[in-house]
Order: structure tokens, then C-alpha cells, then sequence
């Protein structure tokens, strides 16, 4: 029996330039943010590349130096400077490099000749991206938007790849007309084009279904609903799976989760609440897949409540925000009731830190909710936090219930809240809490029963 061989991980480096308008705090959380999508992909970045320069290199990004620098990094070859023929010194633990992630969104031919430089394969923070969002996407629709993405980002691509496949095989010849054959190139972003117009006409038939959907729940009485928003990697699938009981995927990675998960609020309450999980948020989203991002998030559009999930151990916490207000805003979400809750409270660090940092947060955000989602204490007052909103409408009734209704008992204590039950000859007497169409509707069942 053959034991198996455990795969090792691919190695990487990530590689940036600073430009002179870019803070040095907003340039490491960008180059930490990259580097917790590469854990996402599961890459193992081994050490960072920067450089400060007034622009990018128009030909390879970065400059010739910084180029020469990470090639005998990666290749663990020394080489020679190309200005005075000095040799480069090897850093030992090169080698075995197989990708180059780059902190920004390159060009085809920037990519090309950076890829020629520095002797491995080159992935700019897009297409990165749009990695995690091909493997992560579950629903049709989210397929269809990341699909089409991918598409619209390698289509400019191909002629730099036809460029290094040299002249052999990039013409096709030709049937009639003049002769003149169709490229291996124009023929692939021909079949790209037609592609994407076949899943643009899928995904207007998917939205026409889903406002269908939406427009049937609303035509009939649904159930509150608080959708959790938020970066990405907050802790809003921790949060959900602590709110609700269930089994959701919570895993340390950005983008764990595409599609919108959920669940009912547990412990149960009067009414019966929906809690729904949204794709994390995150600066700097490729163009191309704003619509595939903004598509999942129509359960936040249907929500009656936004949880804001705010990663509080987070140094740049405040940039993150912003990122979700911005987005929130361009949705047409930005004016739901929300409620901002800063998650992660635990990992800030002691307990005068911790109590340090609530207060700040207090004083900035009076009408917070500063947690851990894995605290039970904490959840538990999460949990009357949301009641409480959805309850603020209720009117307190009084209900009759005859004896010949009694099959009714069931539905006024699943959709009510029964403060106090009394009996006599006539039947059973309910002082309840509820709303008021609710109400109307129980009213309307015990006349129909009688």
C-alpha cells in the first residue's frame, strides 16, 4: 500500500509599490489584506517585496532593481547587477518561489514582462480575487457574475499570450473572403464575447425570478428578518452560527462564504426572527466584480435590521467601516435601521485593554455593541438587543378564544407573545403582545372557526 506524499505548500512572495499619496498604515493594511487572501488560496507568502516610487513602471511595475532583487529571490540564482556588473547577493532561504502576488492591478504587458523577470508566475491582487471568488461561489448566480468577470479580465490578456507564443500558430486560415484567416486570439475573445453574453442573459432571467420571489413574500405576511454586514473575516459567520444554533461555515479566510446563508434566531422568539449571513466586504474590489459582490447582498436590501460587524482588534477598523457605509450606500441600504457591533472585543488584549478599548469605542459610537461573538454572555444580550427592535411595534390585546377554537391555541402562541391566559365556561381569555396585523388576522381566524 502506497502511503500518500503530503502536498507542500505553494510558496509566494508578495511584491508592491508605495506611492507618494499612500500612508504607510494604509499601505500595510493593504499588503496584510493580500496577504490573507493568499492564506485563502492557500499560499504560503514567505516574505514582502515593497518599494516607493512616484508611479508604477509602465513595462514591468516595479523597477529594474526591485525586479532583479526578487529573481534571485525566487530562483535562488545571484545573477549580476545590470548597471555595474556587481554580483547580487542570494538570501538562503530563496528558492522553490512558484508565484508573485502584486498589490495591485497590473497591465496585461506589465504582468507579461514582470513574469519574464522575475522567472515565475505572476498574480495581481484581481485576479487573485477573482480566484477566491471562483472557488467560493455555490448559487447560479453567483457562478454567472464571477464567470463573467473572469472572462472580462483574461480576454485583454490573450494577446499578450499569443505575443509569447510567437507567430506560429496565430493565424487560421481562412475560407473564402480574401483570405485573410481568423487568429487564434480574435477567434478566443470572440467565443469570450459570446460567453458573456449568454450569461448576462441567464442572469437577467435569474433576476427576474428573484423579484418574482420577492414580490410574492411581500404580498403575504413574512418574517422579520437582520441581515449581518461587514468586512470580511469580522467574525459575522461566528456571530451567526452563535445567534442562530446552526452549523455555518466559520473559517479563518477571507471570503469564506459567497452566498447568503439563513437561518432562524435562536432561542426562538415572538415574532420568529430570520438571521442572514452576507459575503464579507473589502477595499478596492475589482471592477468587474462589483456586480457579482453586490448581487449577494440582496438579502441585506430585504432585511428589516443591518447588524454592522466590526472587527474591534482590527488597527485599521475605521477604513474598513467606511468601505461598508460606501458600499451600503450605493446599494440603496444605507437607510435600514443599524446597528454597529464590534466583534472581537477578546482578542484586543488583557482585561484593562479590553475595557480601555469599549470605552473608546463608546464614547466615538454611543449606540454600539462592543462583543465577542464567542462570549454567551455576550451573544445572550446580542440576542435581547435584536428582540427588543423587532419588538418596539408590538401592542399589547386581548384575545378570546372559544371553546370550539381551541385548534387556534397553537397559532396564537407561535405568533404571539402570551403575557397572561385565563379560562372561564366560555372559553380561554389571551392578554398578548403581537402585531397589529398579526392580531387582525388571529381576530379573523377565531370568527371564521366560530
Amino acid at each position: 500500500m502506497q502511503t500518500e506524499v503530503p502536498k507542500m505548500p505553494v510558496r509566494a512572495v508578495v511584491a508592491a509599490v508605495q506611492l507618494p499619496n499612500v500612508s504607510d498604515v494604509e499601505f500595510e493594511a493593504s499588503l496584510t489584506e493580500l496577504r490573507e487572501l493568499a492564506k485563502t488560496l492557500g499560499l504560503t507568502v514567505v516574505r514582502t517585496f515593497t518599494q516607493k516610487r512616484a508611479g508604477f513602471d509602465q513595462t514591468g511595475y516595479l523597477g529594474i532593481g526591485k525586479r532583479q532583487e526578487i529573481h534571485a529571490y525566487v530562483t535562488g540564482e545571484a545573477g549580476f547587477d545590470e548597471m555595474d556588473g556587481t554580483p547580487l547577493s542570494v538570501d538562503p532561504e530563496g528558492g522553490d518561489i512558484e508565484v508573485v502576488l502584486v498589490d495591485h492591478e497590473i497591465s496585461p504587458s506589465q504582468a507579461r514582462n514582470l513574469e519574464l523577470a522575475v522567472g515565475c508566475e505572476v498574480m495581481d491582487r484581481t485576479m487573485v480575487i477573482l480566484e477566491i471568488f471562483h472557488r467560493n461561489a455555490r448559487s447560479p448566480a453567483a457562478k454567472a457574475q464571477v464567470e463573467i468577470a473572469r472572462l472580462g479580465y483574461m480576454a485583454p490578456r490573450l494577446r499578450e499570450a499569443a505575443k509569447l507564443a510567437g507567430p506560429q500558430g496565430r493565424q487560421r486560415s481562412g475560407v473564402g473572403g480574401r483570405g485573410a484567416g481568423e487568429s487564434h486570439t480574435e477567434l478566443d475573445r470572440r467565443k469570450i464575447r459570446d460567453r458573456i453574453a449568454e450569461l448576462q442573459l441567464e442572469i437577467v432571467a435569474m433576476n427576474a425570478a428573484r423579484e418574482t420571489q420577492r414580490a410574492r413574500r411581500q404580498g403575504r405576511q413574512s418574517l422579520p428578518s437582520v441581515a449581518l454586514v461587514g468586512y470580511t473575516n469580522a467574525g459575522k459567520s461566528t456571530l451567526m452560527r452563535a445567534l442562530t444554533g446552526s452549523e455555518v461555515l466559520v473559517a479563518n479566510k477571507l471570503f469564506a462564504t459567497l452566498d447568503t446563508t439563513v437561518r432562524a434566531l435562536y432561542p426562538e422568539s415572538v415574532p420568529r426572527i430570520l438571521v442572514s449571513d452576507t459575503v464579507g466586504f473589502i477595499k478596492n474590489l475589482p471592477h468587474g466584480l462589483v456586480a457579482s459582490f453586490k448581487s449577494t447582498l440582496d438579502e441585506a436590501l430585504d432585511a428589516a435590521l443591518l447588524l454592522h460587524v466590526i472587527d474591534a482588534s482590527d488597527p485599521g477598523f475605521e477604513r474598513q467601516l467606511m468601505v461598508t457605509d460606501e458600499v451600503l450606500k450605493e446599494i440603496g441600504a444605507d437607510d435600514l435601521p443599524r446597528i454597529r457591533v464590534f466583534n472581537k472585543i477578546d482578542f484586543v488584549g488583557d482585561a484593562a485593554a479590553q475595557a480601555e478599548c469599549e470605552a473608546a469605542l463608546r464614547a466615538q459610537y454611543p449606540d454600539c455593541v462592543v462583543m465577542s461573538a464567542r462570549n454567551p454572555d455576550h451573544v445572550a444580550r446580542m440576542h435581547q438587543t435584536i428582540v427588543a427592535f423587532f419588538q418596539q411595534d408590538l401592542v399589547e390585546a386581548e384575545l378570546f378564544l372559544p371553546w370550539s377554537a381551541q385548534q387556534l391555541r397553537k397559532d396564537i402562541y407561535e405568533n404571539c407573545q402570551v403575557l397572561e391566559e385565563r379560562a372561564d365556561e366560555d372559553g380561554a381569555h389571551f392578554r398578548v403582545r403581537g402585531e397589529t396585523i398579526t392580531l387582525n388576522r388571529l381576530r379573523e381566524l377565531v370568527a371564521q372557526a366560530q
